[in-house]
């Protein structure tokens, strides 16, 4: 008898009980029966184009083949796999596939991990029929910058059509000519400009589609495989990094249904080629005259330590620590606060949210309360441009039926699909939500939308220009919908798990807040005495750096001449700077201001935990040495400390995550064991059973002033911007946009000026986009390209037309 939720269907004369609803060939392979495949994919539709799943079903009239990836299981159905029907089946179609595929398995990329040939092995024939002249092309042909595709080993899966529409929503795939000439290729002028092009290359059942970079580079069985987290953006996508020799030379996306599915953006994908740029920096620098020179581990840890200990504790600050791992951020909290003293501390950059509602708003959901959602709200970023995984997981749901809201300042990736696509011109966002708080005329529509439950909210900073205390209000607003579970949205790799280390002026390790007195007197019984006085945030500490209320800084990857609102106030903070240590794998607009620069190891390079947007713990191993002389920023640290003649205890990752899980509150027992032995690859949500959360924090209702004046600035995100990975990755360094101005035809003719046309913004001659998706009296300008990383953002900006020769 069957349980509930499921059927029982008898597969080669054993009965089994399987999910009710579920396709026959997922049910067969779940009871250990294993059906041959080429189009089916778990995360795709079905289509049934390859045929090789054909099975025997019984039915009224007897048995008859069908496509089992395509037939649901039924309650008594009877299935047969092996019969001599079946096999002569499988050896017809896999004779059908090969009579024009080329037999170059000795030089294919796929050849050794190939569907084709295990299956050609385990169910062909053995030998073929076919003595003719096998059809050719010319190869391989780029579809794209990253992917390469060789038509004639094409078996016409369909895989690739599928992943590029339905799942990234990128109909740049499809199938062209007829019979034998059958091919998959692009449109005409139209390349496959998608964020999501390398997943059609993990997906290919064959060589068809490859990887510019790894083409040729190695075989299967020469690599090593190492389960890993990508950090490039706050999802922390799960990911399978494969080596040899001591090089990264592919990272696939791994299965993780919490996290990414097995989907990556060609960001995580190809971020790596920065981790071998010949720009790395791989040995400790010392500031000479203009420019820097060699020195050793030695010397240029006793400098640091020297300089730093020559200045009052708070007279120090400590900028970054949202790219490493949980373990430098905790050993970065310490450092500052035992051996410096020092409670100035930030892992934002003055383009985040309050440290409060990041790490610890109530009704905080998780990735996979997506896939349950009735009705979902965006109203920050462009995920597609911030979060592309997560944007993929919208899509999905989408697609299953949720109803989608987004709100924004300018056109996203994510308003062809949306239900209601609500349009705002910067700064004017508070009246939007006011409308929508009160039902107004005009937003009945979308509210009663918003009032089918579940409701899961993302909720964020649409622009850097946008006032933060905005995304709180939304917040509240959110919380106050249906069954509402909230995602803060915060893009920094690992921003998340730094904050909850306490990298931030108002919390302490384990989501503990400096104003809970009991909090800070626990914490206080294992690192001694903490600073009594208020922590300053990012910019507050490069304001203190100008005013000479500050002299030093530690800078923990992180560039804030790039990265913070105001450009020409980082860069007048680190000038003023008696001394500057710097962190860093590379030299950055910031870093050239150091006075000392050692050089730190990448997310690849090290061990230790990540925690995501969702609070997800999940470990990050390291796949390769680190480069030259590089090292963890934990393990520096531990070595300045003890050269300042005290303890940190961070030599290892390993001890420093028992520290975690022993003082800080919502990591209570989310060691590297738990993770490795009880949570599994997913990782575990914290806090974890047994641990607490000191800190639940309410978002309220805040008054948020509308900005005024002609034109007003929204800084658009980009994913390939000039960030410090993306300009030293030679497979993405070209792929940023240039600068320009995109307006209104209406403003645009207000200041006669065209397409084309030299605009003068804020300083900054760009030329003009006339483009009717941006809202009136707004001004959308792509933020950190080489051509804009100069704008400041502010609220509004002064845009005037250039006269004479720019």
């Amino acid at each position: 008898m069957a349980e509930h939720g499921t059927v029982s269907i008898i597969i080669n004369g054993v009965e089994h009980d399987v999910p009710e609803g579920e396709r026959l060939i997922t049910a067969a392979e779940r009871v250990g029966e294993y059906i041959p495949r080429f189009c089916h994919h778990d995360k795709l539709a079905p289509v049934g184009k390859c045929r090789m799943c054909l099975v025997e079903v019984e039915g009224p009239r007897g048995s008859a083949l069908t496509t089992s990836c395509t037939v649901p299981v039924t309650d008594g159905m009877v299935v047969h796999t092996e019969t001599d029907v079946v096999k002569k089946a499988q050896e017809g179609i896999l004779e059908f596939l090969l009579l024009n595929h080329p037999l170059d398995c000795s030089v294919c990329d796929k050849g050794g991990e190939c569907p084709l040939q295990d299956q050609a092995l385990a169910f062909g024939a053995g030998e073929s029929r076919f003595i003719e002249e096998k059809r050719t092309f010319t190869k391989p042909i780029p579809v794209s910058e990253l992917v390469l595709l060789d038509r004639e080993r094409c078996v016409v899966c369909d895989r690739c059509v599928r992943v590029a529409d339905d799942i990234a929503g990128d109909p740049l795939l499809e199938f062209i000519d007829r019979g034998s000439y059958v091919q998959i290729n692009t449109f005409p002028n139209e390349p496959f400009s998608s964020y999501f092009s390398g997943n059609t290359v993990q997906v290919c059942p064959v060589g068809a589609l490859t990887s510019v970079d790894y083409r040729f580079k190695a075989r299967p069985w020469d690599l090593e495989s190492v389960r890993s987290v990508s950090l490039v953006d706050s999802v922390q996508s799960s990911v399978d990094v494969h080596t040899s020799r001591g090089k990264i030379l592919r990272v696939y996306g791994a299965e993780n249904d919490a996290v990414n599915e097995g989907w990556l953006s060609d960001k995580d994908r190809f971020i790596f080629s920065a981790f071998r740029s010949p720009d790395r920096i791989t040995t400790p620098l010392v500031r000479d005259g203009d420019g820097f020179k060699e020195t050793s581990w030695s010397e240029a840890v006793e400098l640091v330590a020297m300089r730093l200990g020559g200045h009052v504790g708070t007279e120090v600050g400590a900028i970054g620590g949202a790219n490493g791992t949980n373990e430098e951020a905790f050993a970065l909290a310490k450092f500052m606060r035992t051996v410096v003293g020092s409670p100035h501390i930030d892992a934002q950059l003055g383009d985040g949210l309050d440290p409060h509602l990041a790490s610890s708003i109530t009704a905080r959901g998780t990735i996979s309360d997506l896939d349950a959602a009735s009705t979902i709200l965006v109203w920050g970023p462009d995920l597609k441009e911030t979060l592309p995984v997560l944007y993929l997981r919208v899509r999905k749901a989408v697609r299953n039926g949720a109803a989608l809201v987004v709100v924004s300042p300018y056109s996203t990736g994510l308003d062809s699909i949306a239900t209601h696509s609500l349009r705002y011109r910067a700064g004017s966002g508070p009246e939007i939500l006011r409308k929508l708080a009160h039902g107004d005329a005009g937003y009945e529509a979308v509210t009663e939308t918003l009032a089918n439950g579940p409701v899961v909210a993302l909720v964020g900073r649409s622009s850097i220009t946008e006032n933060p205390m905005l995304a709180e209000a939304v917040a509240a607003f959110a919380r106050s919908l249906p069954h509402a579970k909230l995602l803060p949205l915060l893009t920094r790799a690992n921003v998340f798990g730094a904050l909850d280390m306490g990298l931030a002026p108002t919390l302490l390790p384990g989501r503990v807040s400096t104003g809970d007195a009991a909090g800070v007197s626990l914490l206080e019984d294992s690192w001694g005495p903490l600073p009594e006085s208020a922590g300053k945030d990012t910019m507050a500490m490069l304001e203190a750096l100008i005013d000479r209320d500050l002299v030093a800084v530690i800078l923990a990857g992180a560039d804030p001449i790039r990265d913070c609102p105001d450009p020409a106030v980082a860069e007048s903070a680190l000038d003023a700077a008696e001394f500057v240590v710097a962190f860093d794998a590379f030299m950055t607009d910031s870093t050239r201001k150091a006075h000392v620069v050692l050089p730190a190891a990448l997310w690849g390079e090290v061990d230790g935990t990540v925690t995501n947007l969702e609070g997800r713990v999940q470990r990050l191993r390291r796949s390769v040495q680190p480069r030259g002389m590089s090292i963890s920023v934990s393990a520096a640290l531990d070595d300045i400390a003890r050269a300042m003649g005290a303890e940190l205890g961070a030599a290892d990752w390993q001890l420093i995550n028992k520290e975690i899980a022993a003082v800080a509150p919502a990591y209570a027992g989310m060691t590297a064991d738990y993770l490795t032995f009880e949570a599994g690859e997913e990782g575990a949500v914290v806090p974890i059973p047994g641990a607490t959360q000191p800190l639940g924090h309410i978002p309220v209702e805040v008054n948020v002033p509308v900005v005024t004046g002609r034109f007003t600035l929204h800084l658009a995100p980009a994913l390939y911007d000039a960030g410090v990975l993306v300009r030293n990755s030679h497979m993405l360094e070209g792929f940023a946009d240039p600068g320009v101005v995109r307006m209104h035809p209406r403003d645009a003719a207000s200041l006669a000026v065209a397409d084309g046309d030299l605009i003068d913004a804020e300083g900054v001659g760009l030329p003009v986009k006339i483009d009717p998706e941006v809202p009136e009296r707004s001004v959308v300008i792509t933020r950190n390209l080489d051509t804009t990383r100069g704008i400041a953002a502010s609220a509004d900006i002064r845009v005037e037309t250039v006269r004479g020769e720019p």
